[in-house]
């Protein structure tokens, strides 16, 4: 979805998209797509330079409970990876949006709001390696002029992809499991309160601050947020669609003490006063519009 706005907004040759998987048809043949490994430094020199690449989108990472399983490959895909790209950046005078998460927040940070600035020690690799990120973004930009934008994502939902093992994925599995079975097993407790927000959202605010004035910002790392709730509030939204939805709760210790450690609500004051941040999506249309995307062939659609 990401890669088909930008096409959209930029033109479809003006846009390449890079993985070291192999995409999709409708990924390939939307646009120009090559292979990049981000640990591959001479390679994404290349890149940079034989494209004339003005703006760099660094997505590579392994989210928290996946790092968790494999914290060599994580940090060098989130730490390594990163110093390769604030290299090339601050050497070709990119433009470089890396983004951040609740996850570089940890149990001695402010839960309910969090701010934009406080004490970040999380505990977990993933979240350590994002606030290295924020750390050495807002350090090339001091010390070479790096112009570095970051964003410290909440729980991203979306119907376009599958749950990828990161904490608030269980906020995505629920649609598919409703949908397919009628039962869901949340590894969370149904009070873990997380910010949370639907994924149009998230690219209309990672496009809006690449393309706010550079003197508008006053920091560079920001908080944005939408919405804030619990399984058991998700649980109720969903059961306005499907009612005979079951639900059971089996924690995750692992995950639950991850989420026990993050914010329950961000404070993104900064994000809406200096550029004009502000969400379109609340938790019933977040719901409706996952419905809307995956349930139109399915049981939803008989129910409804």
């Amino acid at each position: 979805m990401w890669v088909f706005l930008h096409r959209n907004r930029f033109g479809k040759n003006n846009v390449i998209l890079s993985d070291i998987r192999k995409p999709a048809d409708n990924v390939f043949y939307s646009g120009p797509f090559i292979y990049a490994d981000i640990l591959d430094y001479k390679n994404l020199r290349e890149i940079v330079v034989n494209n004339r690449i003005t703006w760099l989108f660094h997505y590579s990472a392994l989210l928290s409970a996946v790092g968790e399983a494999n914290v060599p490959l994580a940090r060098a895909v989130n730490i390594t990876g990163l110093h390769n790209v604030l290299d090339i950046a601050a050497e070709h005078n990119l433009r470089l949006f890396v983004p951040s998460t609740i996850g570089a927040f940890g149990p001695t940070s402010p839960r309910n709001p969090t701010p934009d600035l406080c004490i970040q020690r999380p505990r977990t690799i993933y979240g350590v390696s994002k606030v290295h990120a924020e750390l050495m973004g807002e350090y090339y930009h001091y010390r070479y002029g790096l112009d570095f934008r970051c964003l410290r994502y909440p729980g991203i939902i979306s119907a376009d992809s599958q749950p990828g093992g990161g904490t608030t994925d269980y906020a995505v599995q629920i649609f598919h499991d409703a949908i397919k079975t009628g039962k869901f097993q949340c590894y969370l407790k149904p009070d873990s309160r997380l910010p949370m927000m639907y994924i149009d959202d998230c690219l209309k605010a990672t496009l809006e601050v690449m393309e706010a004035p550079a003197d508008a910002l006053s920091m560079r790392t920001y908080n944005i947020s939408a919405m804030s709730f619990t399984p058991e509030e998700l649980v109720q939204e969903v059961q306005k669609h499907v009612p005979e939805l079951q639900v059971t709760y089996k924690v995750d210790e692992i995950r639950q003490a991850i989420a026990d450690s993050w914010p329950m609500n961000f404070d993104d004051r900064n994000a809406r006063r200096d550029w004009g941040w502000k969400h379109d999506y609340d938790l019933p249309e977040l719901v409706t519009t996952m419905f809307s995307f995956l349930g139109s062939d399915s049981r939803i659609a008989q129910v409804n």
